[in-house]
């Protein structure tokens, strides 16, 4: 019997692109060479602009490589990029839903361009609503779904048709932890079902490691590859869990562990502890000393612990690696950090008769990492916006910074810098005009203004990349620059709204190493977040569903509300479904003695 063709077999790939500003051309691909097995779920993973996307984008015929062979379902892409065309799905990062269309609509529209028949269509869109529980909103318009919802739509819509290999890039990206779960239940079960091929990039370690086969990518070269199995043993026997003294955060711990790159390779806070990774010939007592008595056990490797290593030594044979760069901050005003900064009372934001946000108090402390978490819908980035004074309150008391901001939104907004999940930078205009621009915006002139900017050019690692066109670079470098821009007047609070969605494990611990620095000099930060790991680094955490407020208190205290015992390692992923679940349930039960 003849083996199965390759979903995808490439040889010897190379792609270059050119960044405008930018002497050398970008190697997105550099003699790449890889087999993806037919009818399994493969992952392709690495940090930003490793060249995840490109590879995608050859394989689905959009673009052709410099040099090299590509086959797809045995099919030559560059020869007949049709054929292949005729036989995948692909769902883009952004994929193109029509707001102004109902769920029905977008997907008769995608139907459609695509050829399938109305006899076809009935079957596969009664399977598509089963899959996707969709089918409660058929009649919703596209643009009033929740982001997770509309992923699943996107989804949907990919698979109108039935390919023979699916192209997934990032599709999990700004997804709360329970659309994420369904997510991916309705990709094995396509798997499983169909014996579809499915390739997927993601950020996400936990979502690879569900993955019969792994492929590595770093600066355009596959380093690694291989079940998830052989990926994690580059991590075997080094990982261990450290217990912070009490009174010790455990993103300071980490801080100091990061620090130390002679002895550590990665350390990340983790359900009130400090997972690390010790560096096989570190020195013993050199580890004891950055753990001052610290009581610690070891642990099994994880899919993201084998990740860490081999970024680390790719890191290494670039450059040594130095020390993270700290932002240089004092503490504003030299205020205290007991000093109250942020006061909500009563919040309400009412859209018509609809309410997003419903009696929501709390307050934040001058350097504190404050959280908001929530699932998609849940109100949480329409109460980032009425903290940001993006967006007035419809009731209830809001102060920031010592400003009332239903009275005077102008004035607070001088106080605070802010980064937005779209990063909120001029695509067309260089890194350092975009610094020019905001500075300017934010009052900063001449010496002032090209002092702060020498100063965030070196924080962020962005010297040598001055004159690089924004929107041409890749989404770390993207990130940095959205950080510099909220930085540059020196804010006494910075809001970030989901910062590090799509970046992967070694970006996101840069950005925290920052943000810690950021908290310790008395910046206060604010932050919405849908990688529960990124809890770990807030001081409290609040968690809203339906506009209210389920939890408020540290990570430990809200892992304890979601069942957890004191002592248990419950992760913060599995306390907030918890949570969120407890609260739709209690929600949905009929209340006790109604009349039948």
């Amino acid at each position: 019997m003849a083996t199965a063709a390759p979903a995808l077999a490439g040889r010897g790939l190379h792609k270059r692109f050119r960044i405008k500003g930018v002497a050398e051309p970008t190697r997105a691909l550099d003699d790449v060479t890889l087999d993806v097995p037919a009818g399994k779920l493969t992952a392709l993973v690495g940090p930003d602009g490793a060249g995840k996307t490109t590879l995608l984008r050859l394989a689905a015929g959009l673009m052709s490589a410099d040099e090299g062979s590509l086959s797809v379902l045995g099919i030559d892409v560059a020869k007949d990029p049709q054929s292949v065309q005729d036989r995948i799905s692909y769902m883009p990062q952004r994929f193109g839903l029509y707001e102004d269309l109902s769920v029905q609509e977008n997907l008769d529209l995608y139907a459609d361009l695509h050829g399938v028949s109305k006899s076809v269509r009935r079957d596969r869109y009664a399977r598509l609503m089963e899959m996707t529980d969709l089918g409660r909103f058929t009649d919703r318009p596209a643009g009033k779904l929740s982001g997770g919802m509309k992923q699943k739509l996107g989804l949907a819509c990919t698979l109108v048709r039935s390919p023979a290999l699916l192209l997934l890039d990032e599709p999990t990206v700004g997804v709360d932890p329970l659309s994420r779960r369904e997510l991916w239940e309705i990709v094995q079960q396509l798997v499983d079902d169909e014996q579809l091929s499915v390739i997927v990039s993601t950020a996400y370690l936990d979502e690879a490691e569900r993955c019969a086969q792994v492929f590595v990518l770093h600066g355009g070269k596959l380093i690694a590859q291989g079940a998830p199995g052989e990926i994690r043993n580059n991590a075997k026997d080094l990982c261990f869990i450290a217990t912070p003294p009490k009174g010790t955060a455990p993103r300071t711990l980490q801080a100091k562990l990061l620090d130390a790159p002679a002895s550590i390779i990665d350390a990340v806070p983790q359900g009130g502890e400090v997972r690390f990774i010790r560096r096989p010939d570190a020195d013993a007592a050199s580890v004891d000393t950055l753990l001052d008595g610290a009581p610690v056990e070891p642990v099994p490797a994880r899919l993201e612990d084998g990740f860490m290593v081999l970024l680390r030594a790719q890191q290494a044979k670039a450059k040594a690696r130095a020390a993270p760069a700290h932002p240089a901050t004092t503490s504003p005003n030299g205020e205290s950090k007991d000093d109250v900064v942020i006061q909500v009372k009563d919040l309400v934001r009412k859209f018509g008769d609809f309410t997003a946000v419903a009696s929501t108090s709390f307050d934040v402390r001058r350097g504190e990492i404050f959280g908001l978490l929530g699932p998609n819908g849940a109100g949480k980035t329409t109460t980032f916006r009425m903290l940001c004074g993006l967006l007035p309150a419809s009731s209830g008391f809001l102060q920031v910074a010592g400003v009332n901001l239903r009275t005077a939104r102008a004035h607070a907004r001088s106080k605070i810098g802010y980064v937005s999940q779209k990063f909120a930078l001029y695509g067309n205009l260089t890194v350092t005009e975009n610094l020019q621009f905001f500075g300017g915006a934010y009052g900063l002139r001449r010496k002032r203004l090209h002092d702060r900017m020498q100063t965030v050019l070196q924080q962020f690692d962005l010297v040598g990349q001055e004159q690089a066109t924004s929107g041409q670079l890749p989404g770390g470098f993207k990130q940095r620059l959205a950080m510099a821009t909220g930085l540059l007047h020196e804010p006494e609070i910075l809001f970030l709204d989901e910062p590090t969605s799509g970046t992967d494990p070694l970006a996101r611990r840069e950005f925290w190493r920052r943000i810690t620095a950021l908290a310790e000099a008395g910046v206060t930060i604010i932050i919405t977040t849908h990688f529960m790991e990124e809890a770990e680094y807030c001081d409290r955490i609040v968690i809203q569903d339906a506009g209210k407020l389920l939890a408020i208190g540290t990570p430990q205290q809200v892992r304890v509300q979601a069942g957890s015992a004191e002592d248990s390692r419950l992760s913060m992923e599995e306390a907030f479904i918890d949570i969120v679940k407890q609260a739709r349930e209690a929600k949905r039960a009929p209340a006790q003695g109604a009349p039948a």
